[in-house]
């Protein structure tokens, strides 16, 4: 059976560089993210800071899981931008899930730009007493 973390790979936050053409503007990044791992659960905590919560989507397609967030980060009409030192754009990222991941029970919760996404995983099959019936 495969590990839950056999193919999840870490890096910082960095641009994608998509081979595709994009149909919308701006730049688009690859949150960093911690994963965590116990006999329960997989978490995945995912750097997406200035995403309000209605602007993350998180998809579950076959078995890709994936995290996108757009950030709401505006200047207020009585200043302007001076320095700019932040690389800001949109939020994505996806990972790969392994058999032992209960996709269905999958949670996240976002607060101050963590998004915490949790990954039960599927229980060992436990001993029981099978019922005979006759007809």
């Amino acid at each position: 059976m495969a590990t839950a973390t056999q193919d999840i790979q870490a890096r910082d936050k960095q641009e994608v560089q998509s081979s595709s053409e994009q149909t919308t503007p701006g730049r688009v990044f690859s949150p960093p993210v911690d994963i965590f791992e116990n006999d329960q659960t997989l978490t995945i905590v995912a750097d997406m800071p200035g995403v309000p919560s209605d602007s993350v989507s998180i998809d579950l397609q076959e078995d890709t899981l994936t995290l996108a967030g757009v950030p709401s980060l505006s200047v207020p009409d009585n200043e302007e931008v001076v320095v700019q030192e932040f690389n800001t754009g949109k939020y994505f990222r996806q990972f790969k899930l392994s058999e032992v991941i209960d996709q269905a029970n999958i949670k996240a919760n976002l607060n101050h730009g963590v998004l915490r996404v949790t990954l039960p995983k599927v229980g060992p099959a436990k001993p029981r007493k099978i019922q005979i019936t006759e007809n």
